[in-house]
């Protein structure tokens, strides 16, 4: 196989999750909550090497009639923006005028902040909060906290899209690498054992979804705070 096709096989891998994306919506239409989310964390798994692999075979070079970061951007606010935001509004975990508050904020931050030509800061991390809503959704759907907690944590990750504080990339953020990489995929797992039993209230997997969560959520924070020991 040429460099070429090598290529373009990432990018036809990348186009999966709009495939992916439309599964989670159909499931999501029906309020088949487990179903859509197993087929979102198949999308966030896909984003999660395709990436790589991007750099690795340089769809750059070897493949430039696509444009390999604008498919991604466009699966990105599909799976981790539209299609949550509508479960979150559709299951009634935000009810009356909080649901119709959420997918507003949600659809137009992140249509903003997608669009921010300053979102990814040297190291390669994220500038604010990279618009991760279904991550967020996820947990809600696992631990269903009092509305006004999961309100809150829209509005608060809202506002912190914009504010001059870092989110790891757990692949290409390499201070911390080794453990936030393997904390990433223990998300994914967690996710999808937590769909896969339906949410189960007993379920452990609800836990690991708690401690990976605000490790991945706050570990950049960490990183501005703890300075770079110089070697």
């Amino acid at each position: 196989m040429t460099d070429q096709s090598r290529a373009l096989c990432v990018h036809l891998l990348t186009a999966t999750g709009a495939v992916f994306a439309m599964l989670a919506l159909l499931a999501a239409a029906q309020e088949k909550w487990s179903i859509m989310f197993l087929w979102l964390v198949v999308a966030f798994a896909v984003d999660g090497i395709d990436g790589p692999l991007a750099r690795k075979y340089d769809v750059k070079t070897n493949a430039p009639r696509f444009d390999g970061v604008l498919l991604d951007l466009i699966i990105d606010y599909l799976t981790y923006v539209f299609i949550p935001a509508f479960a979150l509004f559709q299951s009634g975990l935000l009810p009356g005028w909080t649901g119709w508050f959420a997918i507003i904020v949600i659809t137009f931050a992140s249509a903003m902040y997608f669009a921010d030509s300053r979102m990814k800061t040297s190291d390669n991390s994220f500038q604010g909060f990279p618009g991760c809503w279904n991550m967020l959704v996820l947990v809600l759907f696992a631990i269903e906290p009092n509305f006004w907690v999961s309100l809150s944590m829209v509005a608060l990750l809202a506002v912190a899209m914009f504010l001059p504080l870092k989110f790891i990339h757990p692949v290409r953020t390499m201070r911390w690498r080794n453990v936030s990489l393997p904390i990433a995929l223990a998300w994914t797992f967690f996710a999808g054992w937590a769909a896969w039993v339906d949410f189960h209230p007993e379920s452990w997997a609800h836990w690991g979804l708690i401690a990976t969560s605000l490790y991945l959520i706050l570990v950049g924070i960490v990183q501005q705070i703890v300075p770079i020991r110089n070697q």
